[in-house]
């Protein structure tokens, strides 16, 4: 059952159609791995009671002749900082772990709407700030490559889920590379969407262009499928983009363009890298040459946007925490630092976090006047001790925050341009490696396009169970 249940979702879907696979089995056979799989690594924190019935009800509704979503019966994770109608939603926290709300979230509403299962919460950091899975609540996410090893964060409990077959899709945010980062350390595929794209709702900060809802998947094409089904305006939202005409997986199905040139920049913010993963990531570059897409390696310095996410980060922090600030005490070490980091703020800073955001965005302009996409490594470092909050050194350079360790992905984010992480290979130890794909503006067909691609190039596959 466990080969079915990591099948890609999109062939799980096909074979729905032919009538060899019933969103009863899929969700059976999903249980079982969850039963099997998650006591050791604590992917899936809270698990629908009423998965069963809700795929019976799909098979009773197909009988009478209604039609069939396009993600009808594939059982999806929802991130526990994403809100599920009567079922518990903690956001991985203390204060609220018992939290059951009334309603579900937009993109939760759009994904049953297509006929998705929702099988559980999976796990995340506190409020989904960090890079590796824990909170006192759930304790930690395990990476099923090697269990003594994180999953990444904040998405970490879903990428788990996809990599060992509890679920076939995955929902998750990204701020800092919450959507790319556990997919880098666990082999699969997360798309940081560009802002708007999927409106985020509800949620405190209704304005905010920094954090996203987005997906993660096993493949570049079940990635698409997903976004078909979440992307869109809403009138709950004012931060939305028009879907009119998009069709992301007729985009990957035709692939990339022809004559395709790709800059490839090995450490544009300056942090250094892990010799082993730099090698991986040199050698997926060139195994695209050998393809014939044309790769040429670019000096690329965004180390400057590094002091302009803390800013927005910190900002960002405060926004979304300003009903908790007399709660300061109950909060994570991490939430709580990057909340007071905020309050301590002087406008000032933010202003230049801002200029400097602006500046990234015309870098980008410029390159993407040469080039089509940007490739760079996903993670500086390999994963490391699940019991280490953040890796302390990266290239003998001493990390001073949880943060610091993530400029690889946080500083593209100030893009606000689709980035997708796509497993390119495994590292010495036998621990997956991913790289970054960056698009132009609002163009997630052109970055899954290549993403599928690429993924047909670097093979990477799935973890032994």
């Amino acid at each position: 059952m466990a080969d079915l249940t990591r099948l890609p979702a999109a062939e799980l879907r096909r074979r729905m159609d032919a009538g060899s696979l019933t969103p009863t089995a899929l969700i059976e056979a999903s249980l079982e791995v969850i039963e099997r799989q998650n006591p050791e690594l604590n992917a899936v924190v809270t698990l629908s009671e009423t998965a069963l019935d809700e795929a019976r009800e799909l098979e009773r509704r197909d009988e009478a002749g209604e039609p069939r979503g396009p993600l009808y019966g594939l059982p999806v994770g929802i991130k526990d900082v994403t809100q599920v109608g009567g079922m518990r939603t903690t956001f991985g926290s203390p204060i609220y772990a018992d939290h059951v709300p009334e309603e579900d979230a937009l993109v939760v509403r759009r994904l049953r709407e297509a006929g998705a299962i929702i099988l559980g919460k999976t796990n995340t950091p506190e409020f989904a700030a960090g890079g590796n899975t824990f909170n006192e609540v759930f304790g930690r996410t395990r990476n099923p490559w090697n269990p003594a090893l994180s999953a990444g964060g904040s998405t970490g409990g879903g990428a788990v889920g996809l990599a060992t077959g509890m679920i076939a899709l995955a929902e998750g945010t990204d701020l800092g590379g919450s959507l790319r980062i556990p997919a880098s350390f666990c082999g699969v595929v997360g798309l940081r969407p560009s802002p708007g794209l999927v409106p985020t709702y509800p949620t405190a900060y209704l304005w905010d262009t920094m954090q996203v809802t987005g997906p993660m998947a096993r493949t570049a094409e079940d990635v698409a499928l997903m976004l078909g089904a979440v992307c869109g305006p809403s009138p709950l939202s004012p931060n939305v983009q028009s879907v009119a005409g998009r069709d992301f997986v007729e985009a990957v199905h035709r692939g990339p363009k022809s004559g395709l040139r790709i800059a490839y920049a090995p450490d544009p913010v300056g942090l250094g890298i892990d010799p082993d993963v730099a090698r991986i990531c040199r050698e997926s570059a060139d195994a695209l040459t050998a393809a014939g897409i044309e790769i040429q390696e670019v000096d690329l310095d965004l180390s400057y946007g590094f002091e302009a996410a803390l800013s927005i980060r910190g900002h960002w922090m405060v926004v979304h925490q300003y009903g908790h600030l007399d709660r300061m005490d109950e909060l994570g070490v991490n939430v709580r630092a990057n909340t007071e980091a905020g309050l301590a703020m002087r406008v000032a800073a933010l202003g230049a976090a801002e200029k400097a955001r602006g500046q990234i965005w015309e870098d980008f302009r410029r390159l993407f006047d040469t080039y089509d996409h940007l490739l760079t490594p996903c993670m500086a470092v390999p994963p490391f001790p699940v019991e280490q909050n953040f890796p302390e050194t990266i290239g003998g350079k001493q990390m001073s925050t949880y943060v610091d360790w993530i400029a690889p992905t946080f500083v593209l984010s100030l893009a606000g341009l689709p980035v997708a992480s796509v497993p390119c290979g495994l590292d010495g130890s036998g621990m997956p490696v991913g790289m970054q794909i960056v698009g132009r503006p609002r163009d997630e067909e052109a970055t899954l396009a290549l993403a599928g691609r690429a993924q047909d190039v670097w093979g990477v596959g799935l973890p032994a169970l």
